[in-house]
């Protein structure tokens, strides 16, 4: 089913280049609800600024479809964020792929795509940690206020997974900034692709002397991969586990700071 957008290729083109977000996509209808509702708070936080949410795979619009119809509407310039948390395979390969091809015929349109929202250097963004934190606090039916030390004592963080090692070492970026927010250990776990598992790196934790390990969820949109974790964790011990980030605040934040940020690739027709 194709869906819905958030602006017309017809509306009348202002000075706002529009925001072309481009999810990984997923089977689970969860996954592609959640980047709809990221795409309307970028949108409601950036009045004026057209905001359309693409997939690059299982749903549509793709990120080609909506740069075309983007340049037929009059548009010549554009802004693509990757939702995204590594700079992996997708980042490198999918998503240039799909400017080329729709920059590749037709009127031209300058398509500058940005960082993922993942740590673009060695420091993990301020607003990526603080929505972990949100989400964090919010696996507790109080939250977690200045006495939040005392709800557990070491942390996972738990991500889909990928065999690219430098994207790794980025996860192990955020997982050690969160641990030092919470003052806490903080380890990294994959549901696939790459060790450990979530239940191993709570078992571990909890082994080595930690009586409450909570899990924080590196996923930007419930589905498969977050069922999983929370279903291991829970059966190993863990006393909580975080949701993912779908459109926190924090977030959507971060992809305006994205838009905003000066660029890393353009492509132009």
């Amino acid at each position: 089913m194709r869906a819905a957008r958030l602006t017309s290729p017809g509306t009348t083109v202002t000075g706002a280049d529009p925001v072309v977000l481009v999810a990984h996509g997923s089977r689970d209808p969860r996954a592609a609800d959640a980047t709809r509702a990221l795409a309307r708070a970028v949108s409601a936080a950036r009045p004026g600024t057209p905001v359309w949410a693409s997939w690059l795979d299982h749903t549509e619009p793709g990120p080609t479809e909506v740069l075309r119809q983007l340049a037929m509407a009059g548009h010549r310039r554009a802004v693509l964020v990757p939702l995204l948390l590594t700079a992996a395979y997708h980042h490198r390969v999918d998503i240039p792929a799909a400017v080329a091809a729709a920059t590749r015929s037709g009127p031209p349109l300058a398509v500058r795509v940005t960082d993922v929202l993942g740590p673009a250097d060695d420091t993990p963004d301020p607003a990526l940690l603080a929505g972990l934190g949100r989400r964090l606090g919010e696996a507790w039916p109080d939250g977690l206020d200045a006495s939040r030390r005392g709800r557990f004592d070491a942390l996972v963080l738990a991500a889909a997974g990928t065999r690219d090692a430098r994207a790794r070492r980025s996860v192990g970026r955020v997982a050690d900034a969160l641990g030092v927010e919470f003052g806490v250990p903080c380890r990294v776990a994959y549901a696939s692709a790459a060790p450990p598992a979530a239940d191993v790196a709570v078992s571990r934790l909890r082994a080595s002397g930690a009586r409450r390990v909570a899990v924080s969820a590196y996923f930007l949109a419930p589905g498969l991969f977050h069922d999983a974790v929370a279903e291991a964790a829970g059966a190993a011990g863990a006393v909580a586990v975080a949701a993912p980030l779908t459109d926190a605040p924090e977030l959507v934040e971060l992809v305006l700071r994205r838009v905003d940020a000066r660029p890393v690739l353009a492509s132009t027709g």
